[in-house]
């Protein structure tokens, strides 16, 4: 008998069977910091059962089923009728309706919900990131028809019910729905004002029937769509729904599904309407101002989405290095390999407190926070979902050649990076947002000035830091042009504060070294050999 020659060793074993939530100290700090104690022995066990439930063997392999399945177009049934359906892998609607279930579309009708929903919302979408566009764009629905009393008694209880009923039936039918948005057209891209669907008015009072196209429009199996077009007073936001009251179908005609580079298991696709019926939203001409709340919602949740990728990644190159061997150790006890952790550690902590300290400003619901919100949430989206790429990047690497299989799981997570910072409005977008908050809001910028103040003192790589910005905020003359480098500046100033108010002094230290203070090369690994990286690695490894 043939001697075996494939004996496997030194092999870190699967990231499973653990509490995503729990073991993610930095999110938990943030939960309870953010929450009225009141709340929190509930908010915990509720986001520890999640959390559980995200790191067990059987919903991480349907992450793996949903992606490897991709949904499938029906444009027409058996007998040649238009039906447009979509259909995905079972293993996607469980993921789906666990994340309706745990509240993630119900943050507007608990108290401390955007801070419950939030951190759920990170926790859940480690598992996979392609059930996060429904439950983001349902969630987000809320505030846009608010505008509308009426429309919102109507189809907010339903938008935030913790029921997923999948199916396409009338909505008055239905325990809960799903909301999908469609803004982007062929011509206009980000530039909405171009779009050019038209509105017609019908006989009924704020009905009217839509003509054009929209050229993406996430989740088409949700059950209704806030969508804009021009009206006979200009571009306007409405109300379209997938099934009609009597139980006609709506023309909501899906030319195709997107073949995208990520995000696989979502589905994204190409819409027309011809004479579809809509239900106008807020006044005639007022569609983006309708539709901002909206927008500023699912803003926040690309960087939620962002901050749990990058949490995922660094989990997953701490858990290899920990059990890996090299060079007579463990990877997590050689000096350059913990010093490239703890560089991941310290972007995937920054992000995660700013994406709480966000929504815990949504809970709060002052004008001052809205103010905040107004300049924090463009200059936060700009730069956390930017740095999500490189911190997949490097993270894949720690596990080696390991890291670019797709057993891995890895690869999937590089494949989604990128998404968060194209999705509604890319890089120069979020720019142009910021600069237009310090140009037209001054309560904006006070209100930031204030959030970052609260640290000022304790550290003076911060102190310079923010002493750098105001010099460039008081010269806004030719300001576009450096827009980047200025948003870059307001993010990062925002992160070190937060963290040197919260996080532990080795942490806090480490950025403000390093992104504040410039002693920081130009690839992650390059962190200050003084600073005390094996507590910054050990407070981000994945055990609980």
């Amino acid at each position: 008998m043939a001697a075996s020659t494939h004996t496997v060793t030194n092999q870190a074993p699967p990231l499973v069977a653990y509490d995503v939530f729990a073991a993610d100290r930095a999110l938990v700090e943030a939960v309870e910091r953010h929450l009225e104690p009141p709340l929190l022995d509930e908010a915990r066990d509720e986001l520890s059962g999640l959390g559980r439930s995200a790191g067990s063997a059987q919903v991480q392999e349907w992450g793996v089923l949903a992606n490897e399945n991709p949904p499938k177009l029906r444009t027409h049934d058996r007998y040649g009728n238009r039906v447009d359906e979509v259909e995905f892998h079972p293993s996607w609607h469980r993921l789906l309706g666990k994340g309706v279930s745990a509240g993630l579309t119900a943050a507007w009708t608990r108290p401390g919900g955007h801070v419950r929903r939030a951190a759920g919302f990170v926790v859940w979408t480690q598992v996979e990131a392609g059930n996060g566009c429904p439950l983001s764009m349902t969630h987000a629905a809320v505030p846009a028809l608010r505008t509308d009393p009426a429309l919102a008694a109507e189809w907010e209880p339903r938008l935030t019910s913790t029921v997923y009923d999948e199916g396409l039936r009338p909505a008055s039918q239905k325990a809960g729905v799903l909301f999908g948005m469609g803004m982007t057209e062929k011509q206009g891209g980000s530039d909405v004002r171009a779009n050019t669907t038209s509105a017609r008015p019908l006989a009924e009072d704020g009905t009217y029937e839509l003509t054009g196209h929209k050229w993406f429009c996430s989740a088409p199996m949700s059950d209704g769509f806030l969508v804009l077009a021009q009206a006979p007073e200009g571009l306007t936001c409405f109300l379209v729904p997938r099934v009609l009251a009597d139980g006609t179908r709506n023309v909501f005609r899906i030319q195709r599904l997107k073949d995208k580079l990520g995000n696989r298991s979502n589905a994204s696709s190409e819409v027309e309407f011809d004479g579809t019926w809509a239900r106008r939203v807020g006044d005639e001409g007022r569609g983006v101002r309708t539709i901002i709340e909206m927008v500023a919602a699912t803003r926040l949740d690309c960087v939620l989405g962002s901050a749990s990728l990058m949490r995922q990644s660094v989990a997953q190159a701490i858990h290899h290095s920990t059990y890996r061997e090299a060079f007579g150790g463990t990877l997590i006890d050689k000096p350059l390999m913990r010093n490239v952790l703890a560089d991941l550690a310290l972007e995937s902590e920054a992000a995660t407190t700013l994406a709480l300290r966000l929504a815990a400003a949504y809970d709060d619901g002052s004008e001052q926070e809205r103010a905040f919100l107004r300049l924090a949430v463009p200059a936060a989206k700009y730069w956390v979902t930017k740095r999500c790429t490189p911190v997949a990047v490097e993270a894949l690497e720690c596990l080696g050649g390991n890291g670019y299989v797709e057993e891995s799981g890895m690869p999937r997570l590089l494949r989604e990076s990128p998404l968060n910072s194209i999705w509604e409005g890319a890089g120069n977008v979020q720019a142009l947002d910021v600069l237009r908050a310090l140009q037209r809001e001054p309560g904006a910028l006070d209100a930031y000035l204030r959030e970052v103040g609260l640290a000022r003192g304790a550290d003076h790589r911060l102190d310079g830091a923010i002493k750098n910005l105001l010099t460039e905020l008081a010269d806004l003359d030719g300001v576009e042009g450096r827009a980047r480098r200025l948003v870059e500046r307001v993010a990062l100033v925002l992160q070190g504060s937060l963290l040197v108010r919260y996080a532990p002094p080795e942490v806090a230290d480490a950025f403000c070294a390093s992104r504040l203070g410039g002693d920081w090369g130009s690839a992650f690994g390059t962190l200050p050999h003084s600073l005390d990286l094996a507590s910054v690695v050990e407070r981000a490894r994945p055990v609980s």
